[in-house]
């Protein structure tokens, strides 16, 4: 959907409505640290919370990874939105009319935005539709299964929403098109019915099935799932993907679920709705779904925001599917898993029973305590490779050895290394302690890294230096490499651009030195932050100042990224500030310095490759440029009295 810029009004009066604690705490678990919240970053794995938000400022700063901003900066991170996306979700949640600055697309935008909200309101009515068939009586069938089948209370069943869809082929078309007079192609677009293809006309999409609706975050119905009543194929089936749903982001029950993770510091995903469902009916409602596809990096992370331990246990089922189900997931975090920054678990409950199974024969502190006791995955892991395996045979022993040899290698922690060699020596050894040294001696030297051998470029001839008029300028043309040079830039653009923005005593002295010396930024990111600043009029508070080109930047998140945190002061950069003119003054001097630098060498580089005898006046000309540059070097190191990186 295109949506035009919209008007500044609207931004200002959602950053009014909006509290950033109240947005950010749906996502991050927070705890009170003096005046401010702390918790672990969303943005970068962490263990110790380095994330920071402010509810007098109305802002966030994360010292790991200087992410950074205000409410609406957060959610575009976190959900890859635009700003644009951002201002309009929240703006529907605060109910902010919303204001555009381009009024020859208004019309346009007004009918996307009605449109979205509109495939809201359908989806909202087709679960409102499909709850009261399941009262009626051609639902008797669909509720006296999920009573008696399911042994689910009335409660439950109006907890998560669940209804009925009717048998017949166009009997939901006919209540939202014929009698609430949406639009065919809205509800098509929501994913709740299809055209025909050998006639005109549309079809439902479920029919003679239960509905298990599917919420968002905000707990709003953005599709559907159907189980069949009888032996229709598939036995489960969900809605197609559109503009609000789609499979590989979203979990079932997730809206429900954040708080018990919160509070358990524990995230438990299993394979089927009726697993989640009975789950939280039994009081365990730290658990989610996934949607019938392999467990995505994505769903993971998403979870995962809600557990300070990032611990994560798969319920999925015992039988072979359930084995790859639970492989797949493991592939997609595998890398996560290994480096420690996820806790996994693997739980398959006995005799390949499913959680709403396991529910039906026993007790929910019975499910709890397989929980507490479930095997970590790599445990897990090796107990898959062994399984059903003779190690006393020749050719089991040596695939389970190679297996376990690939396992092992991809474990970095060199103690988690150590225990897991020691483990699959013991099971390798059969009980013969004899074995154990050699087991783990063999294993040792297949996971060991291979012998290191000298690279093949220090066979390769040296490239041949260019040729050159003087030693002496030579080795004075080497003094500054760029690589120093971008650094030393780097460092005095930001800090400049950091005094600017936290010090309003400073401003008019930084614009005059710079025009005085005819000086601009010259890295992407810092010319396109001093243009954003430019263009906004003087304001008194420099927090004002912060804000509004924060604000701003909302709409370029690539360049924030790289500039995020100048708007911030932690206690090194603090200090740093406090000798601003001498810092200014060093500054100035090393932006100017690169700039003669790359002159100089461009004089020297141009004088080196004349000829004296043939030009011997441009000969002279760029002799005399190229010194000219170096006595200006010169006076600028003695202006820039101390060295920057010493602030730095």
């Amino acid at each position: 959907m295109y949506i035009p810029r919209l008007h500044p009004d609207t931004v200002e009066e959602i950053k009014q409505r909006v509290d950033i604690y109240d947005v950010i705490s749906e996502h991050v678990v927070l705890r009170r640290r003096g005046k401010d919240f702390v918790g672990l970053c969303p943005f970068h794995e962490e263990k110790t919370p380095s994330f920071t938000v402010s509810s007098s400022k109305q802002m966030y700063y994360c010292f790991g990874c200087q992410a950074g901003g205000n409410a609406i900066k957060f959610l575009m991170d976190l959900h890859k939105h635009s700003f644009s996306e951002v201002v309009l979700d929240l703006a529907r949640r605060y109910q902010v009319p919303v204001q555009t600055l381009e009024p020859e697309h208004r019309q346009e935008f007004s009918r996307q935005l009605s449109e979205r909200s509109q495939l809201y309101e359908i989806l909202a009515s087709a679960s409102a539709f499909y709850q009261h068939a399941l009262k009626q009586s051609q639902g008797k069938l669909a509720l006296e299964y999920l009573r008696e089948k399911r042994q689910l209370t009335d409660e439950t069943i109006g907890q998560f929403n669940l209804g009925y869809a009717p048998a017949g082929w166009e009997t939901l078309y006919r209540y939202l098109v014929e009698d609430k007079r949406y639009p065919v192609q809205l509800v098509e677009k929501a994913g709740l019915i299809k055209p025909r293809k050998e006639s005109t006309g549309y079809y439902d999409v479920f029919r003679d099935r239960i509905i298990i609706p599917i919420h968002d975050m905000m707990g709003r119905a953005i599709a559907f799932g159907g189980r069949s009543l009888g032996d229709e194929q598939p036995k489960y089936l969900n809605s197609p993907e559109t503009e609000l749903f789609q499979k590989g982001k979203t979990l079932f029950a997730l809206h429900q679920a954040k708080a018990g993770i919160s509070q358990l510091d524990q995230a438990v995903v299993v394979e089927g709705y009726f697993d989640a469902i009975a789950l939280h009916a039994a009081g365990i409602n730290n658990v989610v779904a996934s949607l019938g596809t392999a467990l995505s990096l994505e769903q993971v992370r998403l979870v995962l925001r809600y557990s300070d331990s990032k611990q994560l246990i798969l319920n999925f089922d015992a039988d072979k599917a359930g084995t790859i189900a639970a492989e797949r997931a493991i592939g997609e975090i595998a890398n996560l898993a290994y480096k420690g920054e996820v806790q996994l678990k693997i739980l398959n409950l006995p005799d390949g029973k499913d959680a709403d199974e396991y529910l039906l024969a026993r007790s929910p502190e019975d499910y709890r305590q397989l929980l507490a006791s479930a095997p970590l995955w790599l445990d897990w892991q090796i107990q898959q490779i062994v399984k059903n395996r003779d190690l006393k045979q020749a050719t089991d022993f040596q695939q389970v050895s190679q297996q376990l040899v690939k396992l092992l290698k991809n474990i970095e922690n060199s103690d988690t290394l150590n225990y897991y060699v020691s483990h699959c020596a013991e099971i390798l050894a059969l009980g013969d302690a004899r074995l154990l040294p050699l087991r783990v001696e063999n294993l040792i030297t297949q996971i060991a890294p291979q012998n290191s051998y000298s690279s093949p470029s220090a066979y390769l001839p040296r490239p041949k230096q260019p040729r050159i008029a003087s030693q002496l300028f030579t080795q004075e043309s080497k003094k500054t490499t760029p690589t120093l040079e971008k650094s030393l830039l780097e460092q005095a653009e930001a800090l400049l651009l950091r005094i600017y923005l936290h010090c309003p005593e400073q401003r008019q002295f930084i614009t005059d030195a710079l025009e005085e010396r005819d000086l601009q930024f010259s890295l992407s990111h810092h010319r396109f932050l001093w243009q954003q600043i430019l263009e906004i009029s003087s304001v008194p508070l420099e927090h004002e100042l912060i804000s509004t080109v924060q604000d701003r930047f909302l709409e370029f998140p690539e360049e924030i990224e790289l500039v995020s945190h100048l708007f911030h002061l932690n206690e090194k950069s603090q200090k740093e500030i406090l000798r601003t003119p001498q810092v200014v003054q060093a500054a100035i001097a090393c932006m100017e310095r690169v700039l003669r630098e790359k002159r100089y060498r461009h004089f020297l580089e141009l004088w080196q490759q004349t000829d004296p005898e043939q030009e011997p006046e441009r000969w002279q000309s760029y002799y005399q440029a190229f010194y000219a540059e170096k006595q200006r070097l010169q006076e600028l190191d003695r202006q820039r009295l101390f060295s920057l990186p010493e602030l730095l």
